[in-house]
């Protein structure tokens, strides 16, 4: 398992292991599912053969934003514990800052599991609860994180983003919340990597996190804030089925 603590473009990971494996398929069509998809474009595949499907909540910013997606060949939107996701039917699952976000987040993630095919890669990106910047984000009282967000929050993302997303952080929503969940259902994590970013990365946000590790003694980190994991589903048929 590669444990890198920093990369220099995060999209770099996730385009790399796709292409690997488009490679070990021997130039069949990669079907990639994006869940979360009004507020995450899918890789750049530039010349790649790829269907891409996605997956969001059934809201009204997201309905507003899903017609003017031409990334998507197909999209479906729904509770994402029960919206239609065919099993065994994508080659790659990106899910990209949702898991801290949403309640029953291992029933959804199993969902998404389900719907990959044997030896396929789900991509998961995820602010980590055990740290110093999730502590603060699940702490702070939504009308404070409504007053604080447009501060915090660049410009460009807020034009993708209505507000301030929900901070429900289950235990799962943390690096070893998720080594566990994948050591339960026997799936391997090929990449696991840490990086600062978002709010922890600016003046403020920044100095806060500094000062929650300072009082916590270390238990929760300001080294990092989130968690970039690429985890195969194994093509063992004696693994335990999802």
């Amino acid at each position: 398992m590669a444990d890198v603590r920093s990369v220099a473009h995060r999209g770099d990971l996730f385009e790399q292991r796709i292409r690997e494996q488009g490679t070990e398929e021997q130039g069949r069509r990669i079907d990639l599912l994006v869940a979360g998809c009004a507020h995450d474009p899918p890789p750049y595949l530039d010349r790649f053969d790829a269907k891409v499907t996605g997956v969001d909540e059934d809201l009204a910013a997201v309905r507003a934003l899903m017609p003017g997606r031409t990334d998507l060949h197909a999209w479906t939107l729904g509770d994402l514990r029960s919206v239609p996701i065919p099993p065994r039917s994508f080659d790659v699952v990106q899910v990209t800052f949702v898991i801290e976000r949403i309640q029953h987040a291992e029933l959804v993630l199993d969902r998404m599991l389900n719907g990959l095919r044997p030896g396929g890669l789900l991509l998961l990106r995820m602010r980590d609860r055990s740290t110093a910047y999730g502590l603060c984000d699940r702490l702070t009282p939504s009308w404070l994180r409504r007053l604080l967000w447009r501060s915090l929050v660049r410009a460009e993302v807020r034009e993708r983003i209505a507000g301030p997303l929900p901070a429900v952080y289950e235990p799962v929503a943390s690096r070893e919340g998720m080594h566990a969940f994948c050591l339960m259902r026997g799936l391997m994590v090929t990449d696991d990597v840490t990086t600062v970013s978002g709010p922890a990365r600016g003046r403020i946000g920044s100095a806060v996190v500094r000062v929650v590790d300072r009082l916590s003694r270390g238990r929760f980190t300001s080294s990092y804030d989130e968690v970039t994991m690429v985890i195969r589903k194994p093509h063992n048929h004696f693994a335990r089925l999802i």
